[in-house]
């Protein structure tokens, strides 16, 4: 039985770290060799993980085979577009200029019950109002909306916002961003000004953030 954990304890490090190495894509965004080599090595870690009699390596051997295969395939869709299109494919349009593609959805297997589902899912309720819909190659839809469907943007008034760059996380559960602190040319004693404003010492705050525009949220952990 000990065995038994620490095998699995092994076996899940490296399926963790090849997972990591081969990106972060979510499943719903991988390609379909990426979907197989994730199965796979799904696979071939309970094997050797459930069946004592099994050396441990006759699973970790062919999980790093799949990675390699998968760095060496990745390589490819990089380096040669031919290449991308065999492996991965080629993105199909759906609806082009508002119309429907029956011919493109019967060659993907895709029927209007899902179309609509995927626009639903963008947040689009009429069909009428897409002008374009692509199925890409990961399974995902993209969709364009018709000029007159289209959200204003600040562009179409002729307005310039003002720059807002991207918030910082100062505190995190009581633990101070010191890397975070120093991207923004702040330090410690800075930060206590600031926290105490609610309050509260840096370490008590569950999270401290802050915008482009300088502005700060604080929010203090609940007491235990």
């Amino acid at each position: 039985m000990l065995i038994t954990f620490f095998r699995s304890i092994v076996l899940y490090i490296i399926v963790l770290i090849v997972m990591r190495l081969m990106g972060k894509r979510e499943i719903g965004q991988l390609q379909p060799f990426e979907l197989a080599i994730s199965i796979m090595i799904a696979d071939l870690a309970t094997i050797p993980m459930t069946e004592i009699g099994i050396p441990i390596f006759n699973g970790i051997i062919p999980i790093l085979g799949l990675l390699l295969m998968h760095l060496i395939i990745s390589i490819i869709n990089l380096k040669s577009l031919r290449g991308r299109e065999i492996i991965c494919g080629k993105p199909t349009i759906l609806i082009y200029r508002g119309k429907i593609d029956e011919k493109a959805l019967k060659k993907e297997r895709f029927t209007i019950n899902e179309l609509q589902e995927k626009l639903r899912g963008n947040n689009i309720v009429n069909l009428g109002d897409v002008e374009y819909a692509i199925l890409e190659t990961s399974g995902e839809v993209t969709i364009i909306q018709k000029p007159e469907k289209r959200g204003t943007i600040p562009e179409d008034f002729n307005i310039k916002p003002d720059y807002e760059g991207i918030p910082y996380d100062l505190v995190i559960d009581g633990k101070i961003m010191n890397k975070n602190l120093k991207s923004i040319g702040k330090n410690y004693s800075w930060l206590k000004k600031q926290v105490e404003k609610f309050g509260i010492k840096p370490e008590e705050a569950l999270v401290v953030t802050i915008d482009g525009k300088g502005q700060i949220f604080c929010q203090k952990k609940e007491s235990a």
